[in-house]
């Protein structure tokens, strides 16, 4: 099981630092970069968000999920507290009040915990990608057991994300990821476990906007294994399904990209580039499914090697033994 955790860590950096380069739609990341990215490639200067970015540097997405599993390691459980430390601390470790990669969700809760607003109201009308795009360690630490992923993830969102449509869609990727686990688990399985954690995420209070997730995840996961080129299906995907900060677009467009990679997290990673839009939150919770699955073994030396390069910050591997002592005794209980 350790080798899974490692590749649900790995996974999530190599699917947001590949696919941060790319642009806001599919045409202008194939125009600019002359087809696929096939490498780790530093942000465009005009880039509206990650200009500048050096290449494998990872973004928001993981940064938050590593402060996020920290504060699990340290407490040995998730907790609301815990999540809004992991997400206070980040936010001022960046200079969040001006942060161009703070999404608006995080950023009004944060300013609401601030002015000292009630953890259980502060995220109320949190309906973005933020809760989603860090989820990964709740999924790493409860292998098999979806119901008690989604659990915890209701936790995480209270904070910054407490919406029925925002528990649904990180939801999906924590259920995903602890059914990617199980040894023997099929790409199926890992898709039928998403649906499930996201409608027993929308079970949750807080009702509020938005279209159902599972039922877009079906959609996403049709288009990727429609007849169309795969320039096609990812155009198909954009149109239809959108990747924007919406979690109700993200999240179904994570799970197209890991049916189109079928479950290999560098294919993942490069689909979700070429997918565009909010592309590295989408990599980073779609090769973080993918990495789950497959173990580290599947990953490229190299890409290893490059992400603790550009990451020096980050011991993903100190990370990962936490997380897998927490899922030890979550499996022995």
């Amino acid at each position: 099981m350790k080798n899974k955790v490692l590749g649900g860590i790995y996974g999530q950096a190599l699917g947001d630092a590949w696919a941060m380069p790319a642009l806001l739609n599919p045409r202008d990341t194939w125009e600019y970069y002359q087809g696929w990215i096939t490498d780790f490639l530093p942000g465009p200067d005009f880039h509206p968000v990650h200009a500048g970015l050096p290449a494998a540097k990872v973004t928001d997405d993981t940064e938050q999920a590593y402060a996020l599993a920290e504060e699990i390691i340290r407490d040995g459980k998730v907790s609301i507290e815990g999540t809004a430390r992991a997400v206070m601390n980040w936010y001022d470790r960046i200079g969040g009040d001006t942060a161009s990669y703070v999404g608006p969700s995080t950023r009004r809760a944060v300013q609401a915990m601030k002015r000292g607003v009630d953890l259980r109201q502060t995220g109320r009308l949190g309906d973005t990608n933020g809760a989603s795009m860090r989820i990964s360690p709740v999924g790493l630490i409860h292998p098999g057991d979806v119901e008690g992923a989604v659990l915890d993830t209701y936790l995480t969102c209270v904070p910054t994300h407490h919406t029925d449509v925002a528990v649904s869609g990180a939801g999906a990727i924590a259920g995903a990821i602890a059914a990617a686990m199980v040894p023997g688990a099929s790409l199926d399985d890992i898709i039928e476990a998403g649906v499930r954690a996201a409608d027993l995420g929308r079970q949750y209070e807080e009702h509020w906007i938005g279209a159902s997730v599972s039922r877009r995840i079906r959609m996403a996961v049709e288009i990727a294994r429609s007849g169309m080129s795969e320039r096609e299906k990812l155009q198909e995907i954009y149109d239809v399904i959108g990747n924007t900060l919406a979690i109700t677009e993200s999240v179904p467009a994570a799970f197209g990209m890991l049916v189109m990679g079928e479950g290999d997290p560098l294919r993942v990673a490069t689909y979700a580039a070429g997918l565009s839009g909010d592309a590295d939150t989408t990599g980073a919770m779609g090769a973080a499914i993918a990495g789950a699955w497959v173990g580290i073994e599947a990953f490229p030396t190299w890409v290893l090697e490059r992400l603790r390069e550009a990451n020096p910050e980050m011991d993903f591997d100190r990370i990962a033994d936490g997380l897998y002592a927490l899922a030890q005794k979550k499996e022995g209980a």
